[in-house]
């Protein structure tokens, strides 16, 4: 069973292209503290170039993430990171699921003057914003952080996770674990999406979102007409 606080589950360079952000922005997390602790963990690979990044950690950068895109600045996101990690006396503030039913006052209300467009008429959009966010976190009964992490840039047809018990980490279809990539290189090297279909047991109309969604967020490139 891999841990998901000790354990390295994916490499910087996964981290980043799984949520669609930049390397360096992954890495100055990786750096940057908040409440004595790192903004994004990470632990010792077991050789040079093994995974570095646990879980968890790909959990907080998704939030991160979220923040980011609502426009919060750095000074900002540490001192949202700081607020959480206080009030829920954990250095994994970011992925409570305490996060849910007192996190997202706390974040509105430390946003509120330095999120784009934040005036008070606002703060229910960047509530459920929020709120979208950390739904994308899966957790399971009596447990406080969260096991699988739904990537929402592939389509509500398709759901797509990454969860540490399946794909070595890397995203995998949530029906039936298989990994994204076993998918879109049978798409990619000219396999039809009704045959990807039978082989997986998915719908053809699954498989062309799943592979339409990875060229369209250049996971992948389709080299055949």
């Amino acid at each position: 069973m891999i841990d998901r606080f000790k354990d390295g589950l994916l490499t910087r360079t996964e981290t980043a292209a799984c949520l669609g952000i930049p390397q360096s922005t992954l890495d100055t997390w990786l750096k940057d503290k908040a409440a004595g602790a790192p903004l994004v963990h990470q632990v010792q690979p077991v050789r040079k170039g093994q995974p570095s990044v646990p879980f968890i950690a790909v959990a907080e950068a998704h939030v991160l993430r979220s923040l980011l895109s609502l426009g919060l600045a750095t000074n900002r996101i540490r001192g949202a990171a700081t607020l959480l990690r206080n009030a829920f006396d954990t250095p994994y503030g970011l992925v409570s699921r305490r996060i849910l039913t007192e996190g997202l006052d706390i974040l509105v209300e430390h946003g509120r003057g330095d999120l784009r467009g934040a005036r008070d008429s606002r703060a229910a959009t960047i509530g459920q914003a929020l709120s979208d966010c950390f739904r994308s976190l899966i957790w399971q009964p009596c447990d406080d952080y969260p096991w699988s992490l739904r990537l929402r840039r592939y389509p509500d047809s398709v759901p797509v996770v990454i969860d540490p018990r399946f794909g070595h980490g890397l995203p995998v279809v949530a029906a039936n674990r298989v990994p994204v990539k076993a998918i879109t290189d049978l798409w990619q090297a000219g396999e039809t999406a009704e045959d990807i279909a039978y082989d997986y047991g998915m719908a053809p109309g699954q498989v062309d979102a799943l592979c339409h969604a990875a060229v369209r967020h250049g996971r992948i490139k389709r080299t055949w007409p």
